[in-house]
Order: structure tokens, then C-alpha cells, then sequence
């Protein structure tokens, strides 16, 4: 079942002289890790934008084609253009490149329940919720912390509790750990992993590619606004000329296969997470 589909996007921002998006098609299967990549100004972060309604709705521009969004529990149906963001972030958890762009309440506890009250929900299913997501992404233990005295990797995985929390059948990342150091990094990783482990869909916008060319179901390259490639990591890997030629950072292992001839190899250690501590 697809839980996202992009069907002919265009989009145009006001006194802009080309489109962000230029006719984009695309669509995303229930439990999929899907990697969109591309070099500066290629429509990644726009394109995101559009999957819970933040464009058009918030972001106004030349906008057209159709975004729809399907619960896999209901079988619901969502056009972006029609359906208000409220309802959309139900569906589409966003997380953003800049964690501390999202936090904003006082404990770590009280971030991640903050959404979750908004809706309405009872207390114990509130605390449930909280626990479980903040059990996913190893932050049980900061609580009480006032969230802007986290590392890096604690406020996105913060971040990235408070979106799981509203258990949306599909989470959409922005380049969660392009603003990390190494352990950071690894922390983020770590989580998406898991995520993807447990069958929860997961969009990833990345400029760095290594991560979703080892771990990635598909991969979606972009180029001025529209699709240049698509395919799984190996099929994507073969047309590494192009990728080279965009600036893309690519797993060493893909350039050295290439340069030596050989088919596109990837390491089983390149890139993997580690284990790394926790603060």
C-alpha cells in the first residue's frame, strides 16, 4: 500500500524567477526507509514541506498537482491541498533540520506530551505515549531535563520523540543529523534504524548520502526540481557518473568500485552505526 503519493508537483516561491518543484512523481510504501538526496537547491526541503501541507497552506506559491497522504489503519485518504495542517501532522510527522527550532517547553517530558494534550488525549494514554516514544529514541532517563541543555544528538532525538509520539503513519526527516558531530550522528542513526526496524515509514532528506546508501530501501535523487533517479541504493549506484557530477557525497567504497571498474560495492561496515555512549 502506498501512504504517500506526489503526482505532477509544481511549485513556484513568490518573486522566485524558476520553480522549486518542477513536476515531481513519486510514492512511498507503507514501512518503506525512503532517501531523498540531490545538491543545494535541488527541491529537497521544499518538496518535505508539501508532504503535511506546510506548503501550500503556510508557505503560499504558484502551487500545483496533488499530494495525498492514506492512514493504513483507516484507509483514510488525505489531499494536502484540501485537508488543514492540523489534521496532516497527525499523518505526516515532520521532523526539521534544526532541532531547536521544535522545542520550546520547559522538561523533556513535557515536549514530548505537549502535542499529544493539544489533541485532547487522556492522561494515561498521554503518559503511555510519552514513555513509549521517549523508550525508542534512549532518552528515558532525561525526563526532567530542560531540553536546551541536551547535546545535539539529544534534541533531535528529542525532536524526533515528540513527532512519535503522535504515532503518524509516516515520519519525514529534513536532514536530522547534518548540524551533528560523529556521536551525534551516530545517536540519530541509531534511532532511524530502529524505526525502521519496527516497520514505521521513514522519508529522509539528506545532501550526505553514505547513511541512506547503506540502509535505505529506495533512493530518490533530485535535480532543479525534479526527479532525476530513482531506484533502489544498488540500482541507483549504477548511474554513479551522475551522481559525481551533482556533488553528491557518496560511501567511499561506490567510488572506489568505480574507479577500479568493478560493479557497485557496498561494505557491510561503511557507515554503520555504532554503539557509541549516550550523555
Amino acid at each position: 500500500m502506498n501512504v504517500l503519493e506526489v503526482r505532477d508537483l509544481r511549485f513556484q516561491y513568490p518573486r522566485s524567477k524558476k520553480p522549486a518543484l518542477n513536476g515531481v512523481t513519486l510514492s512511498v510504501k507503507k514501512g518503506e526507509m525512503v532517501g531523498i538526496i540531490g545538491p543545494s537547491g535541488s527541491g529537497k526541503s521544499t518538496l518535505v514541506l508539501t508532504f503535511n501541507g506546510i506548503i501550500p497552506h503556510s508557505i503560499r506559491g504558484e502551487f500545483s498537482g496533488e499530494v495525498l497522504v492514506r492512514n493504513p489503519s483507516t484507509g483514510e485518504e488525505l489531499s494536502t491541498l484540501e485537508t488543514p495542517v492540523s489534521k496532516l501532522s497527525t499523518a505526516v510527522g515532520l521532523v526539521l533540520q534544526n532541532p531547536e527550532s521544535q522545542l520550546f517547553n520547559m522538561t523533556v517530558e513535557d515536549e514530548v506530551a505537549f502535542a499529544l494534550e493539544n489533541l485532547g488525549l487522556p492522561r494515561d494514554e498521554i503518559e503511555e505515549r510519552v514513555s513509549w516514544a521517549l523508550g525508542v529514541v534512549g532518552l528515558e532517563g532525561k525526563r526532567e531535563e530542560f531540553p536546551p541543555n541536551l547535546s545535539g544528538g539529544e534534541k533531535q532525538r528529542l525532536a524526533i520523540a515528540s513527532v512519535l509520539a503522535m504515532r503518524p503513519p509516516i515520519i519525514v526527516m529534513d536532514e536530522p543529523t547534518s548540524q551533528l558531530d560523529p556521536e551525534g550522528k551516530r545517536e540519530v542513526e541509531n534511532v532511524i534504524l530502529r524505526l525502521k526496524k519496527e516497520g514505521v515509514t521513514v522519508v529522509i532528506v539528506e545532501h550526505d548520502s553514505r547513511f541512506l546508501f547503506r540502509n535505505a530501501d529506495r533512493i530518490i535523487v533530485l535535480k532543479n526540481g525534479s526527479v532525476f533517479l530513482e531506484g533502489t541504493p544498488r540500482e541507483v549506484a549504477r548511474k554513479i557518473e551522475g551522481l559525481l557530477e551533482l556533488g553528491i557525497k557518496l560511501p567511499f567504497s561506490l567510488i572506489l568500485s568505480h574507479r577500479l571498474g568493478l560493479p557497485p560495492l557496498f561494505s557491510p561496515r561503511e557507515f554503520q552505526p555504532r554503539a557509541g555512549r549516550r550523555h
